[in-house]
């Protein structure tokens, strides 16, 4: 277990500890982490985030010059990200938005937007990803590191010159077989 899945674990205990205490009930709103930039990497990690109504998402800033502006969200939803497109915030900084309406939000930072610094909060019933479709499917061997096609490639290229050194050895080392019929006889 990471730093962060320790964290992510311990604050949503704390947030149904609390939430129960408070109001008696086991129906407790929980907080989701998105750390902004980690590493100096041009990303939202987790990108994208499945929460329940009534959910809060915070941010982490983990390096400088960034912010949170939405793209697009549903209708009749006021979440105004941390404010204005130009507003940069540094390492150190968390924002945070408890969601209530139900859909999809969008959302870049914006000096980073052509880089792909792109998220999106998902706000649904279940608060979780949809289930995938049945069976484990066909998996995509890019996802394994390097994609398959890449090493085929590189084998046949190593078996190509393989075969060539061997061919040019051979011929400069037995020639052509006298027993062969040439033009010159």
């Amino acid at each position: 277990m990471n730093r962060r899945e320790f964290l992510r674990t311990a604050g949503g205990a704390t947030a149904v500890a609390g939430a129960v205490s408070a109001s008696g009930s086991a129906a407790a709103q929980s907080t989701t982490e998105v750390t902004v930039g980690p590493g100096g990497n041009l990303v939202f990690e987790p990108a994208e985030v499945y929460v329940a109504p009534g959910d809060t998402v915070k941010w982490v800033w983990d390096s400088d010059g960034h912010n949170v502006v939405p793209e697009s969200q549903p209708d009749g939803a006021d979440w105004g990200g941390t404010g204005s497109a130009s507003e940069l915030f540094d390492s150190g900084y968390e924002y945070e938005h408890t969601f209530e309406t139900l859909g999809t939000y969008e959302y870049v930072c914006t000096p980073h937007a052509q880089a792909g610094m792109v998220g999106s909060v998902v706000v649904n019933e279940s608060g979780e990803a949809p289930a995938e479709g049945g069976g484990g499917g066909e998996v995509d061997p890019e996802h394994m590191g390097v994609p398959i096609q890449a090493h085929f490639v590189g084998i046949a290229t190593i078996l190509a010159i393989f075969v060539s050194l061997m061919f040019t050895f051979f011929m400069l080392k037995y020639g052509e077989s006298p027993h062969a019929s040439g033009g010159n006889r």
